[in-house]
């Protein structure tokens, strides 16, 4: 009898204990389970510390500090768009005071380049840019051409001196490799292509000239012989201004452009004779051409007037015209050139540093 007792109360005991655990488990579980489901970051919300789930429920403290916000992402302000290379080539409409030199210069390019691409507009004379003009702009340096009836590959390689795969490989020309053919009016990038320049200057006349053509020089061309000054040798600014407005020497353009306001006056570079004075042919306006006596002549372009006359001794620093726009010119500035013995010298190098 004693022993049924026992055992009634052991078995009492382990039901009772197995009950106690299992309320525990499932009061754990319950809390656990609103504690994950309170951290979870919720589409669209981010779980503040003073804001509550609803209107008639407060969230506990205990579970505030618990909580994980939802993950933001912050802004990138700086972003970095790599430079791509430019394939196709695009239209520039000329503006006041554009230069060839300066729009290479905006346009990474040679000044070449662009004068090669549009010759049927500027017929190589770079004094032909004018105002409201629409120039082709190559996409790398050489010739943006227009194919012609007989055109192939290889004879317009060696026409603009350049390699055939040059031009098949440029993918700008979109190309089948497998038949490199063009048609007759495709625009074709000749990469690294050049060509000879055909110079637009006016003609050296010395001051023992005789018999001068005004049909071919222009109107300011004096006929001589003349006597007078020589100069000394060295070269003074033409201008007041020392700055460059436009192009600067290179082989499409033999001469510097100085920057200046109209009306203002040109100097003689160095003492001579005028043996040009007045309006010339070649875009140049009104000239007026200096022989120094020396092989040296200097050429002082797109005046605006011209207070010297043809066979006028004139001394270094005199004002000889006066600084304009005249002629093709997309703004006012001295084409300044320096010929020595019926060559050209860049100015640069005769010129004091400004």
């Amino acid at each position: 009898m004693r022993r049924d007792l026992l055992l009634s109360w052991f078995l009492w005991v382990v039901a009772f204990i197995f009950l106690a655990g299992a309320g525990y488990l499932s009061w754990v579980k319950y809390f656990t389970d609103q504690e994950i489901t309170l951290s979870q970051p919720q589409p669209n919300k981010v779980l503040e510390q003073s804001q509550a789930v609803s209107a008639n429920y407060r969230i506990p403290d205990f579970v505030l500090e618990k909580a994980v916000p939802a993950i933001t992402r912050t802004a990138k302000l700086n972003t970095i768009i790599p430079e791509r290379e430019n394939t196709q080539a695009f239209t520039h409409l000329v503006a006041f005071n554009d230069s060839m030199f300066g729009l290479a210069d905006q346009f990474n390019l040679e000044p070449e380049s662009i004068l090669w691409s549009n010759y049927d507009s500027l017929q190589d004379n770079p004094h032909s840019l004018t105002p409201g003009m629409e120039l082709i702009i190559p996409p790398v340096d050489g010739i943006y051409y227009q194919w012609e009836v007989g055109d192939d590959v290889d004879s317009v390689a060696a026409k603009f001196k350049t390699e055939p795969e040059l031009i098949i490989n440029w993918i700008g020309n979109d190309i089948d490799l497998l038949n490199p053919v063009f048609e007759a009016g495709d625009m074709v990038m000749i990469p690294g292509g050049q060509r000879d320049l055909q110079q637009w200057i006016i003609p050296t006349i010395s001051r023992g000239a005789t018999g001068v053509s005004s049909g071919i020089y222009g109107e300011g061309a004096c006929s001589g012989p003349y006597e007078g000054l020589y100069g000394g040798g060295g070269f003074i600014w033409p201008t007041i201004g020392h700055t460059l407005s436009g192009n600067d020497y290179w082989s499409g353009h033999l001469a510097i452009d100085i920057g200046l306001v109209v009306g203002e006056p040109i100097f003689a570079s160095d003492s001579g004779v005028v043996v040009f004075a007045g309006w010339s042919n070649g875009g140049y306006g009104n000239v007026v051409v200096v022989d120094h006596g020396t092989g040296y002549q200097t050429l002082y372009a797109h005046l605006s007037g011209v207070t010297s006359g043809c066979g006028q001794s004139v001394v270094q620093g005199q004002t000889i015209g006066l600084g304009g726009n005249t002629g093709n010119s997309t703004g006012a500035h001295l084409h300044f050139e320096v010929r020595f013995q019926g060559g050209f010298v860049n100015p640069w190098f005769v010129l004091p540093p400004p």
